[in-house]
């Protein structure tokens, strides 16, 4: 993966700022001609190597919120699914010109990640889709309560100038529906054995750097895996409007100067108050975990209970890693 810091940016038919901790939000908004992508946390830093962005949030935007941004639109074919029930998700990417997009940069051993998240925050998917020839994306999902949930599609264009994208759109999964209160703040989440402690703050408008360690039966992990390039991935949505940050990790494998743990640090910068549930992805002996933890804003503090979700990641928990082609998830 490579270490350049960003933030990148992710679009939908929603609109509102990223809060200043990790979370997930839902405001609705006109898609705009072309709107200045949304910010993609690099790996490595604060934008533009400064330590402080804009204060107060309104000048960071954030991803996810918009199905249209820069000549791309998504085009989610299976809006509709029931729950509990493996069925298969279907989209593609269009251009300006109504076309399918068929060619993609890869970005961390991927064409395109997808993101898909409940509106209350407690579920959570992180699938890698197939592309067929015809620029058409699919793949098996369980999705395991009814009610909203939103997808996140987060690719770059093959295009030349195309920018990093995340684009998000609303899916309804069918069933008796009932509302979970988002989880409460918690510093700390347990996952398959697994410990993993988050500090550092995330503050609205001001780069921090956030630091995840893993430990198992009280002993630091020190041999994580490479996955997707990186010893782990963060994903933030805001409370209340489903508003996306993927935070890329501060160093990647191999690059002389990044431990394989037991921490992963990574910078980011919240865009506005509120609310946010956070999702780490990391591999150790071939199987990849998610541990998920509610942030809310200002600084992080330490000592609170273990966070409880259903958070998944690409393969099923305590399986084996898969191939992209088997649109795994746990």
């Amino acid at each position: 993966m490579n270490t350049a810091s960003r933030i990148a940016t992710y679009t939908a038919a929603l609109a509102a700022s990223f809060g200043a901790a990790y979370g997930v939000g839902t405001v609705v908004t006109p898609v705009s001609t072309d709107p200045e992508p949304a910010a993609h946390a690099e790996h490595g830093g604060a934008p533009d190597g400064g330590g402080e962005a804009p204060r107060g949030g309104h000048d960071v935007p954030a991803g996810g919120l918009q199905v249209s941004e820069g000549g791309y639109t998504l085009d989610l074919r299976t809006p509709r699914v029931p729950a509990a029930r493996t069925t298969e998700l279907r989209f593609a990417i269009r251009d300006s010109a109504g076309r399918q997009v068929t060619a993609f940069q890869r970005e961390h051993d991927k064409e395109l990640h997808l993101i898909l998240a409940s509106q209350d925050l407690t579920t959570y998917r992180h699938l890698h889709p197939t592309r067929a020839a015809d620029g058409t994306w699919s793949t098996p999902a369980n999705l395991p309560a009814a009610g909203g949930y939103r997808l996140f599609a987060d690719f770059t264009p093959a295009a030349k100038g195309a920018k990093n994208l995340t684009l998000g759109a609303d899916l309804a999964v069918a069933g008796n529906y009932r509302p979970a209160p988002v989880p409460a703040p918690s510093t700390t989440a347990t996952v398959d054995g697994y410990t993993v402690t988050l500090t550092g703050p995330l503050r609205p408008g001001t780069a921090g750097e956030l630091s995840l360690k893993v430990t198992k039966a009280g002993r630091p992990v020190t041999d994580l895996q490479p996955y997707l390039g990186a010893y782990g991935h963060l994903v933030a949505l805001r409370s209340g409007d489903l508003a996306y940050l993927h935070v890329h990790p501060n160093g990647a494998p191999g690059d002389g100067e990044t431990e394989p743990g037991p921490d992963v640090s990574f910078t980011a910068t919240a865009p506005s108050v509120g609310t946010y549930r956070l999702f780490l992805d990391f591999k150790h002996n071939g199987t990849v975990r998610t541990a998920a933890f509610t942030v809310t804003t200002g600084t992080v503090t330490a000592g609170t209970a273990p966070a409880t979700g259903d958070a998944e990641d690409t393969e099923p928990t305590g399986s084996p890693d898969k191939e992209e082609a088997d649109g795994h998830q746990h």
